[in-house]
């Protein structure tokens, strides 16, 4: 028996007795001996409850009596659940969709969904997934991260950023990288943005992280360009950076004195947040693009005012939420929303990056859609800014 994933502990939560067995001996057979079992939500929520180390991994059922698996992946989140989650149910597509939105709604680590009956070669795909996630999720509550807490990091030059490659479809060609923000704490290692991004805008400190994130990256970008590199660097902005109508200059100036082309630089701006009040964007993204600097619309799809932003607003790059790049293989809505996304762009003139890109599967089917670029684990995890030349000397098309 392979034993490869001893160290992994398992909890499968289902009311149906024989299916608790099945999934025992599924586990069992593809290397897995820590496994528990609990017949209701309640019976598992208080079994965590009680546990000093929660299992690395749980499998739940959605049709459950008394707590249903919707209300039983809330209360994960409540407790602060950090392992992975994967939902197996005999419900239909849209239910086991719309359950896993929940749970990524919640902050959850949801590797994805399952129809019953399971085969042994499905659940062993979507296991592998959890291998590929690299640093915990981060409880974004107030115990955990403060903005005193953060405001003190920015001070004490914490917050760096870390760069992920992203990659031409056709031709494997490097096409840029984007800037994610890392908080290096003193006591608690490397804190994922999750934590510290809704606070620091919560608190009027988000533009001094921007601006540091920022300026590290277009220092970064200057040292690879000595050595060689000219790579693209994509760096997210916050809505509180698009109110400032002197953001353009202020941008143009830390290029120049960084020696880098505005025409190197891409600022990532996420869809949902683009609605609110969209005019001093609108002027802000214009004068940026009369710079030639790009424009990337994020996580497209997750909105609700996508068509009249790609209609009025400059952008010239757009790319796929990640949620629907990573269900595409096995969701038909999923790939249904995927490849008319690329459409979208297509249609628009714009380059499409599909985000999440974790398996060869998602990486044939962007490539077999059209999508331009690809971004996700299966090309490189994020990286420290010294280590990217290395790594693109190192990097073979799949």
């Amino acid at each position: 028996m392979n034993r490869e994933h001893d160290a992994h502990s398992v909890l499968v939560v289902d009311d149906d007795q024989f299916m608790l067995k099945i999934l025992a001996r599924t586990l069992e057979s593809l290397g897995y001996a820590a496994i528990a079992t609990c017949a209701s939500g309640a019976e598992a929520l208080s079994r965590l409850k009680r546990e000093t180390e929660w299992p690395d991994i749980v499998l739940c059922d959605l049709n459950m009596p008394e707590m249903d698996g919707v209300e039983f992946l809330r209360k994960l989140a409540e407790i602060g659940y950090d392992g992975a989650i994967i939902v197996i149910s005999g419900e239909d597509k849209r239910i086991l969709s719309t359950a896993e939105t929940l749970a990524r709604g919640h902050q959850l680590h949801i590797l994805g969904h399952l129809e019953k009956p399971v085969t042994p070669d499905q659940l062993k795909a979507m296991l592998a997934r959890s291998q590929l996630r690299h640093e915990p999720r981060a409880r974004a509550s107030a115990e955990f991260c403060t903005s005193d807490e953060i405001r003190a990091g920015l001070a004490q030059g914490q917050f760096v950023p870390w760069f992920q490659p992203k990659v031409e479809v056709v031709t494997g060609w490097v096409a840029g990288v984007e800037a994610l923000a890392r908080w290096r704490h003193p006591t608690r290692g490397m804190i994922a943005p999750d934590c510290f991004i809704p606070v620091a805008e919560q608190n009027g400190l988000i533009q001094e992280l921007t601006w540091s994130i920022l300026t590290q990256s277009l220092r970064q970008a200057q040292a690879w360009h000595e050595q060689g590199n000219d790579i693209k660097v994509a760096i997210n902005v916050s809505m509180d950076d698009l109110v400032r109508l002197d953001f353009p200059e202020q941008l143009l100036e830390l290029a120049q004195a960084a020696g880098v082309k505005p025409f190197n630089i891409t600022l990532e701006v996420t869809e949902s947040r683009l609605s609110n009040n969209p005019l001093v964007p609108l002027d802000i993204l214009a004068r940026l693009r009369l710079k030639r600097i790009g424009l990337s619309i994020d996580d497209f799809g997750t909105g609700y005012s996508t068509l009249s932003q790609l209609k009025d607003f400059p952008f010239d790059e757009l790319k796929v939420a990640q949620s629907f790049v990573r269900d595409a293989v096995q969701d038909p809505t999923a790939r249904a929303i995927l490849e008319s996304a690329v459409n979208l762009g297509k249609k628009f003139s714009m380059r499409v990056v599909a985000e999440g890109v974790e398996t060869k599967e998602q990486w044939n089917l962007v490539a077999a859609l059209g999508c331009d670029n690809a971004q996700g684990y299966f090309i490189a995890k994020p990286m420290p800014g010294p280590d990217l030349p290395a790594w693109i000397k190192a990097w073979k098309t799949p």
